[in-house]
C-alpha cells in the first residue's frame, strides 16, 4: 500500500513538471507574444512563468528523489535510467534558472527595454544568445523527462 503511494508520488510529480514546460512552452509563452501589448510585457510575463516552473520543477524532483529513497529504503534506486534522467533535469533547470535567466533579467534591467535596443545592441546580442541557451537547456529538461518518464513506466510494468 505505503510502495504504491509513493511509486504514485513519483509519478505525480514527473508528470506535473513535464506537464507544466509542455503548457508554458506550447501555450504560456505563445500566447503572451501574440495577445499582450508588445514584446517587453510579453517577456516579462514569460520570464515570471518561467521562474515559477522552475521552482515547481526543483521541488518535484526532489518530492520525486525523496518519494523514491521511502519506497525502496536506500540509494540503491538511484542507480537507474530514470534516476539519471531526473537528476539531470535537476541540474539542468539549476543552471537555466540561476545562470541563464538570471543573466537575462540583468540585460533586461540594463537595456531598460528590448524592443527599444537595437539589433546590433551587445547587450542585445547577448540577451539573444541566452535565450537559445534558455530554450535549448528547456528542451533538454523535456526530453530528459520524456526519457525518465518511459524508464519509470518499464520499472512498474516489470
Amino acid at each position: 500500500m505505503m510502495s504504491t503511494a509513493l511509486r504514485t508520488i513519483e509519478f505525480l510529480c514527473l508528470s506535473l513538471w513535464l506537464g507544466s514546460i509542455a503548457f508554458l512552452s506550447f501555450v504560456v509563452a505563445p500566447g503572451a507574444f501574440s495577445v499582450l501589448p508588445g514584446r517587453d510585457v510579453a517577456g516579462t510575463m514569460v520570464s515570471y512563468s518561467l521562474g515559477r516552473l522552475h521552482l515547481l520543477g526543483l521541488v518535484c524532483g526532489g518530492v520525486l528523489l525523496l518519494a523514491r529513497l521511502a519506497r525502496l529504503r536506500g540509494f540503491g534506486g538511484f542507480a537507474a535510467p530514470a534516476m539519471f534522467l531526473v537528476l539531470a533535469m535537476m541540474l539542468l533547470t539549476g543552471v537555466s534558472q540561476f545562470g541563464v535567466s538570471s543573466r537575462m533579467a540583468q540585460l533586461r534591467r540594463d537595456m531598460g527595454s528590448i524592443e527599444k535596443a537595437g539589433p546590433q545592441d551587445p547587450r542585445r546580442l547577448e540577451f539573444d544568445r541566452l535565450h537559445q541557451r534558455s530554450v535549448a537547456l528547456e528542451t533538454g529538461v523535456l526530453l530528459a523527462g520524456l526519457g525518465a518518464l518511459y524508464f519509470l513506466t518499464r520499472e512498474a510494468t516489470r
